[in-house]
């Protein structure tokens, strides 16, 4: 019989086994999210189960990974708008997602707008920020709380 001091370290080091995984998991979706990625896939390249990948990857980072991939592509997305020369349609697919319909819906339940409202009304909104500021300051949110404009009545 096992001394329970020993199952509790072989937990723990399982535990840190996992977070490692996950990671490394992570890493993939921040490199390669506009590359055509399923939790399928990513479980595959972590070994494990794509259920269980969704549940340790939602208690180590809060979110699930389709919807970590779905941020991270809505976070280039915003960059990409800002720039002039793409259409909103070319960036959708610039970013790796395959529906144009599903990117806007998604983009305006993450930043609260579509995305040709975002281009005109963000051009020139953050001048002189710095790239690494205005990346946090700009971060999609979760979870449709984004604000919702209010309606103008005519």
């Amino acid at each position: 019989m096992c001394h329970p001091s020993w199952a509790r370290a072989r937990a723990q080091k399982q535990r840190l086994r996992d977070l490692a995984l996950l990671r490394r998991v992570r890493d993939r979706i921040d490199r390669e999210y506009a590359q055509p990625l399923d939790v399928e896939a990513l479980a595959r390249g972590a070994n494990m189960s794509a259920g269980h990948l969704s549940r340790q990857f939602r208690l180590a980072y809060g979110e699930s990974p389709y919807a970590y991939l779905m941020t991270r592509r809505i976070e280039r997305a915003k960059a990409l708008l800002l720039r002039d020369g793409l259409s909103v349609t070319e960036i959708c697919f610039a970013v790796g997602c395959s529906s144009l319909g599903t990117f806007s819906t998604r983009f305006t339940e993450l930043v609260g707008m579509p995305p040709s409202a975002y281009r005109r009304r963000a051009t020139g909104a953050a001048p002189g920020m710095p790239p690494c500021v205005a990346k946090q300051v700009t971060r999609p949110v979760r979870n449709r709380e984004a604000p919702v404009p209010e309606p103008q009545l005519a």
